[in-house]
């Protein structure tokens, strides 16, 4: 099974990383947070590419190329709103478990995730991250072809909650 590893910095500046992932709207449009980061690294091919496949619903994740962005794709998740998209747990896994998929199916062996619907989506940090590891611990024996997942965090609280989740849900599975 790939690693998995849990590190702070930004999303947009992952060289060694085959396919990052956007936290990204229902119409894939740039906006704040990851969105914006990428789509503003990314340049304008990004949105051109992305209109034709808007608008997606939650749970739902679509590839497209990186364009200015170090990396040879973008999986595009639209993570649940908390409180308004449910069942909220369910999506989030959707997310995760999709981009994934769509990563097997194309090849890639990286891919790095932002802490999807955790900032201005609402969910809470420490849920967003059970989900998020969970999800991935669970649907990684079925990605062969996939060596290493990178969550990047945006700070260094976010970084120590998902390192200190993973931890546990690893010796949980032991």
């Amino acid at each position: 099974m790939g690693t998995i590893e849990c590190v702070q910095g930004d999303i947009a500046r992952q060289a060694d990383i085959d396919a990052v992932v956007n936290a990204a709207n229902a119409q894939l449009r740039s906006g704040g947070g990851v969105a914006g980061a990428l789509h503003r690294a990314a340049g304008p091919g990004l949105a051109e590419e992305c209109r034709p496949l808007a608008p997606i619903r939650p749970g739902q994740a679509v590839i497209t190329g990186a364009h200015g962005l170090p990396n040879r794709h973008v999986i595009h998740c639209l993570g649940p709103v908390y409180g308004v998209d449910e069942p909220a747990d369910e999506l989030l896994a959707a997310c995760y478990r999709n981009a994934l998929e769509l990563a097997e199916r194309d090849g890639l062996r990286s891919i790095a995730f932002p802490a999807l619907s955790a900032g201005a989506f609402g969910y809470p940090p420490a849920e967003a991250a059970r989900v998020a590891l969970a999800t991935v611990l669970q649907t990684l024996p079925g990605c062969p072809g996939i060596e290493r997942v990178r969550f990047v965090l945006f700070d260094a609280d976010s970084t120590a909650l998902h390192q200190r989740t993973l931890e546990a849900l690893e010796s949980g599975q032991r």
